[in-house]
């Protein structure tokens, strides 16, 4: 009987462990010498992001924020072409709509780490129109890219019918720091 108890104990705690590992974001990227070590616990709807840069910087800052959702990706690149890395991570908020936002950092002369703003979708009628979120987020060459399903009037939450919208940011040098600004967008009907 003893020997039951413990061998339900222990499918329980490998359960747990098991559950709360899927949602454990923990991820290392490295680009030009620069790697970020990016963890965030993925539980409930409020998080707290941590990247953690290392390498070739002359005194790294760890970066530590509260976030809005959970973490769903991240990558590094250099969008401006200035030789020094960027780092993007992706978040997802909780809920049904699952609306993406960016966290962006840059390594800015040597060691600090300048933040990346992003302006939001809905203030651009154009961009948002027909948009519920479901956002994923890439990097292709210079750009990052957002792709999100249009939804049309009366379609439901979980069948959008008005194809696919892919915006496409640049990261430029603005007058309150780094931004992505949108360049192009498109969409394309579903099929």
């Amino acid at each position: 009987m003893l020997r039951m108890a413990q061998l339900t104990l222990a499918l329980a705690v490998t359960m747990f462990s098991q559950a709360h590992a899927q949602g454990f974001f923990n991820k290392t990227l490295a680009l030009q010498s620069v790697n970020f070590h990016v963890v965030c616990a993925n539980e409930g709807s409020e998080n707290t992001l941590c990247i953690t840069p290392s390498g070739a910087l002359h005194s790294p800052q760890v970066i530590e924020q509260k976030i809005e959702g959970s973490v769903i990706g991240a990558e590094v690149a250099d969008l401006d072409g200035n030789g020094a890395p960027e780092i993007y991570v992706f978040v997802q908020s909780a809920g049904s709509g699952s609306y993406g936002t960016v966290v962006g950092h840059a390594v800015h002369r040597g060691s600090a780490m300048a933040v990346i703003t992003m302006p939001e979708i809905a203030d651009d009628p154009k961009l948002s129109a027909g948009y519920m979120g479901r956002d994923r987020f890439s990097v292709s060459a210079d750009r990052l890219v957002r792709q999100f399903p249009i939804y049309r009037d009366g379609d439901p939450n979980a069948a959008p019918s008005g194809g696919i919208r892919q915006v496409q940011y640049r990261l430029v040098t603005h007058q309150a720091g780094l931004r992505l600004l949108p360049v192009d967008s498109e969409t394309r009907e579903m099929r």
